[in-house]
């Protein structure tokens, strides 16, 4: 069973409907024993990270979160969920705290591109390493991204994926059992439901649903 953290933002449905498609069992939940006892757990999500992370605190999310990760069960961040992985985001305020599971700061995309912002829009991939999240799919994928802000990390050793929108910024991580991506899995298309099969494959799931 896949857990889909439910913390009162919006894209949660999707994530688990993407999942049932290809054949799994997946439910959006906020039962901590459940999310705890699942084989594998997603915290998607679209919105603001200062009211995600209220959210998350009132909830008691953050040491469940904690609590999943140290397990060593797979875990999944998409959009709002991976930003909230990182330490701070300039979004909400100056420097709004998020669960610093992995060092970095979420920042405002440059308004002055003489591009749209927020970026929405299907976009090239450029995969770095080998990470079994992408495992079978081209080295430059499309997909799909609806963001303001993105991710400005100090550490090169997580990122497996950038874009370009403007500028060049990660756009997928990974270390130990943690991913996230920025782009979103669930509305990309086959490579998108790829990676949610790769994803579901490192909990070593069987398909139990149609």
């Amino acid at each position: 069973m896949i857990a889909v953290i439910d913390y009162k933002v919006g894209n949660l449905r999707s994530v688990e409907k993407a999942l049932h498609f290809i054949g799994y069992d997946a439910q959006v939940s906020s039962d901590h024993d459940f999310i705890l006892s699942a084989d594998a757990v997603i915290l998607p999500g679209v919105g603001a990270f200062a009211d995600a992370m209220n959210n998350l605190e009132k909830l008691g999310m953050r040491d469940v979160i904690l609590s999943v990760i140290e397990s060593g069960k797979p875990f999944l961040g998409i959009c709002l969920g991976m930003q909230l992985l990182f330490e701070c985001s300039e979004e909400g305020g100056d420097n709004v705290q998020g669960l610093s599971v992995l060092k970095g700061a979420i920042r405002l995309l440059p308004q002055n591109m003489n591009l749209k912002v927020p970026h929405m829009g299907w976009n090239l991939l450029d995969i770095k390493g080998n990470s079994p999240l992408f495992s079978g799919l081209s080295k430059a994928p499309y997909v799909y991204f609806v963001h303001s802000y993105y991710l400005d990390t100090p550490d090169e050793d997580i990122v497996i994926a950038r874009t370009s929108y403007g500028i060049t910024f990660p756009v997928a991580v990974q270390k130990g059992n943690v991913f996230a991506t920025q782009f979103h899995p669930e509305k990309s298309g086959e490579v998108g439901l790829e990676m949610l099969r790769n994803f579901a494959k490192l909990a070593k799931l069987d398909k139990n649903c149609n």
